[in-house]
C-alpha cells in the first residue's frame, strides 16, 4: 500500500474551525443565560419554593363578630368546635385512612370518599382537608390518641356559631353554614370549609362579621412533623354589633302569641328602631349551624305552618280594616269634609252584587271619625266609589305600600297595591267598580306586610316621616319619604285611633289603660268568600282553620315621652280585637309597666274587624 503525505504547509479548511468555535461559544452562552434565569431572574421564586419544602403556611381563622341586643345581652356567640382533617402530603395510604375514619365515626365510607374527592381540588396537598367539622366530645375523646397512629390525620380546632336564644331570634339573626361552590367562586377571600351567613343579619352583615384570617408559618421535617411555628400574619376578629332589639320585649311578644301562627312588630316611631320582631312558628338556627340531615330539612320544608317563613317581611296579607287609616287620609286629601256622613244599613248594592258591612243591621249615621271608631265598611264603600281606584292607588303608594321598606333583612316582599294597568297585565281584564269597593276596606287584591303597616303608623306619629325600619343600634335614621298627609289630617287619624281604644263602641278597647295614651285600629281580613247560611254568617269557630279570617291590630302608645308602635297579625286568628289585641296589650304592659294597682288582665275583644 502506498502512503501519501500532505505537502508541507497544508492548512485545514477554516470554515470548519469557525463552526466549531461558534458551537462552543453558543453552548457557553446558553449555560450563562440559563444560569442568569435560574439564579437572578427566578432566583427569589425558586428560593421561596425551596423554603416551602420545609415551611408551610397554616391559616388562622378569625373569630366571627358577636351580636348583642340593645342591653348587651348575647344573641350570637362563638364556641370551640373540634374537627378531623387530612393532610394528603403526609398520608401514606389515603383509602385505608378514610376507611379508618369511617369506622371511628360511623359515616359511610362512600360518603367520606365522595367528600374527599370533591374537596381535594380546592385544597393544596399540605393543607388541611376537613373531613368532619364538629365532633361530639365522646367521639373526640375516643379517637384523640389513635390519630397519632395515622400519619396525615389531625384534630383541628375551629370556632362554631352558637345562638343562645334559638328559635326566638332565628328569623332576625339567620344562621351560618359552610360556603357552597357558588359562594367560593364569587368571593376569593373564602376557602373550602369556611362558614358564611346564609340568612338574616348573618347574611346581610357578612362582611362586617367575618373578620380577616391570619397565617402561621410552620417548619416541618420530611415526615411532616412540626418543628417550629411562627406567627406570620395576625388574624383580625369580626366586628361586634349591637342590635336595637330588646331581648326581654322580644320574649314577651313571643310568649304572647302562644301557639298561634303570626307575627309582632314593635317599632320606635321617632327613630325607626325595631325593639321586637317576632315570627311564629320559628326554627332552631343552631341546627342549621351544625348541619341539618335530609330528614330534618324535609320536615321543616314541608311543615304546613311554614316555620322558615319570616312573616314580618316575607308574608303578604290583605290588611283588612287597618287599611281604613290610609283611606281616611286619602279622603281628607281629596277634600272630603270629616263631618260628611253616610247612612249604614249594613250593606251596599252594586248591580246584582251586595257588599256587606261587618255589623249586621248597620251602624246608622256614620261620619269619618265614627267610621274609624266602629270600623264601618259602608262608609268606605260609598266614599271610594266617588273617587275610584286611580286615586287610591296613587295615595297608597305614596304612603309606602307596594314597595319594600328597606329593612336590614334579605328577601323582603313589596306587597301589592292594585291598579287598572296591573289587572290588565295580570289577568287581561278591565277593572270593575266592585273591586274598588273591596280595595277600600283592605280586601280584594291588596296585600301588605306587617312591617309596612308599622312604618306607616310610625309616620302618622312622627310628623309624617316614612322611616326605614332599623335593626342596628348604631344606624343613623333613614327617611325614605314623607306621608302625603296634612298635619291636620294626621292629627285627626291619630285621634280616631285614640277614640277606637277609649270609646265604648271602639273596636280596640282591649288596649285601654288609664296611665298611657293609646291608639289602635283593628282589622279582620277575609281569606275566602264569606260563608253564609241564609242571611247568617257562619261563625269563625265553625270554619275550617284555613278558611278563618286573619286578625290584625295596628297600635301606638305614649307615656312620659316614651312612644311605641306595635303591629300584630295572627293568621286565621278570627277577630282583630279579641285575638290580636291581647298580644299587643302584653307588649305594652312590658314596655310601659303594668298599670298601677292592677293585675295583668286582658279584657275580652268585641269580635269586630
Amino acid at each position: 500500500m502506498r502512503i501519501q503525505f500532505e505537502p508541507e504547509g497544508f492548512q485545514p479548511p477554516r470554515a470548519g474551525l469557525i463552526l466549531l468555535q461558534c458551537l462552543v461559544a453558543g453552548l457557553f452562552f446558553l449555560f450563562v443565560v440559563r444560569f442568569w434565569y435560574l439564579q437572578i431572574h427566578r432566583g427569589e421564586d425558586f428560593a421561596r419554593l425551596a423554603r416551602e419544602n420545609r415551611l408551610r403556611q397554616e391559616r388562622i381563622y378569625a373569630s366571627r363578630g358577636l351580636l348583642r341586643d340593645r342591653e348587651g345581652r348575647l344573641l350570637a356567640e362563638n364556641r370551640p368546635a373540634f374537627g378531623l382533617a387530612l393532610v394528603r402530603e403526609d398520608c401514606r395510604d389515603i383509602p385505608s385512612t378514610l376507611a379508618q375514619v369511617s369506622e371511628w365515626t360511623g359515616i359511610p365510607l362512600d360518603q367520606l370518599t365522595a367528600k374527599f374527592n370533591q374537596d381535594r381540588q380546592r385544597v393544596k396537598p399540605f393543607e388541611h382537608l376537613l373531613l368532619i367539622s364538629d365532633m361530639p366530645f365522646d367521639l373526640l375523646a375516643r379517637i384523640e390518641n389513635r390519630v397519632l397512629q395515622w400519619p396525615g390525620l389531625e384534630i383541628v380546632t375551629r370556632s362554631k356559631r352558637n345562638y343562645p336564644q334559638g328559635e326566638l331570634m332565628a328569623h332576625i339573626l339567620g344562621y351560618v353554614a359552610e360556603a357552597n361552590e357558588k359562594e367560593l367562586e364569587d368571593d376569593k377571600d373564602l376557602n373550602l370549609g369556611d362558614f358564611v351567613g346564609k340568612q338574616g343579619l348573618e347574611l346581610v352583615l357578612e362582611r362586617r362579621l367575618r373578620g380577616q384570617k391570619g397565617l402561621h408559618q410552620l417548619e416541618v421535617d420530611v415526615l411532616g412533623r412540626q418543628l417550629n411555628k411562627k406567627l406570620a400574619q395576625e388574624p383580625q376578629s369580626g366586628e361586634n354589633i349591637d342590635l336595637a332589639i330588646d331581648l326581654e320585649l322580644q320574649q314577651v311578644a313571643w310568649d304572647a302569641l302562644e301557639d298561634q301562627t303570626g307575627c309582632v312588630v314593635a317599632m320606635d316611631p321617632d327613630t325607626g328602631k325595631l325593639l321586637a320582631l317576632v315570627t311564629k312558628p320559628s326554627f332552631d338556627n343552631n341546627a342549621f349551624a351544625a348541619g341539618l340531615s335530609l330528614k330534618e330539612w324535609t320536615a321543616l320544608r314541608d311543615n304546613p305552618r311554614h316555620p322558615l317563613q319570616n312573616r314580618v317581611i316575607q308574608s303578604v296579607y290583605p290588611p283588612g280594616s287597618v287599611w281604613k287609616l290610609m283611606m281616611a287620609g286619602m279622603l281628607l286629601n281629596e277634600g272630603v269634609n270629616p263631618a260628611d256622613s253616610v247612612w249604614c244599613t249594613g250593606e251596599v248594592a252594586l248591580g246584582k252584587q251586595v257588599f256587606r258591612c261587618w255589623k249586621k243591621g248597620g251602624h246608622g249615621r256614620v261620619d269619618m271619625m265614627r267610621s274609624l271608631i266602629e270600623s264601618c265598611d259602608v262608609y268606605y264603600y260609598q266614599m271610594s266609589d266617588r273617587f275610584g281606584i286611580d286615586k287610591i292607588e296613587a295615595f297608597a303608594k305614596a304612603c309606602g305600600f307596594g314597595a319594600p321598606t328597606g329593612i336590614d333583612l334579605p328577601h323582603e316582599k313589596s306587597g301589592l297595591v292594585p291598579s287598572k294597568a296591573w289587572k290588565r297585565r295580570r289577568f287581561g281584564e278591565p277593572w270593575h267598580r266592585g273591586e274598588t269597593l273591596n280595595i277600600s276596606i283592605g280586601q280584594g287584591f291588596t296585600l301588605v306586610t306587617p312591617v309596612q303597616v308599622a312604618a306607616f303608623v310610625s309616620a302618622l306619629m312622627n310628623g309624617g316621616k316614612l322611616l326605614k325600619p332599623s335593626l342596628l343600634a348604631d344606624e343613623e335614621q333613614v327617611v325614605r319619604s314623607s306621608l302625603p298627609f296634612t298635619a291636620a289630617g294626621r292629627k285627626m287619624i291619630l285621634e280616631g285611633m285614640r277614640l277606637t281604644v277609649n270609646d265604648d263602641r271602639g273596636t280596640a278597647k282591649v288596649l285601654r289603660r288609664s296611665d298611657v295614651v293609646m291608639g289602635g285600629k283593628t282589622g279582620t281580613a277575609q281569606v275566602t268568600k264569606l260563608k253564609m247560611v241564609g242571611e247568617v254568617r257562619v261563625r269563625t269557630e265553625n270554619l275550617a282553620y284555613e278558611h278563618r279570617d286573619h286578625a290584625w291590630i295596628a297600635t301606638w302608645g305614649e307615656k312620659a315621652g316614651r312612644r311605641l308602635v306595635v303591629v300584630v297579625m295572627v293568621e286565621h286568628g278570627g277577630h282583630g280585637g279579641s285575638d290580636a289585641g291581647p298580644v299587643a296589650r302584653r307588649v305594652y304592659d312590658k314596655f310601659f309597666g303594668m298599670p298601677p294597682g292592677s293585675a295583668p288582665q286582658v279584657p275580652a275583644g268585641q269580635g269586630a274587624p
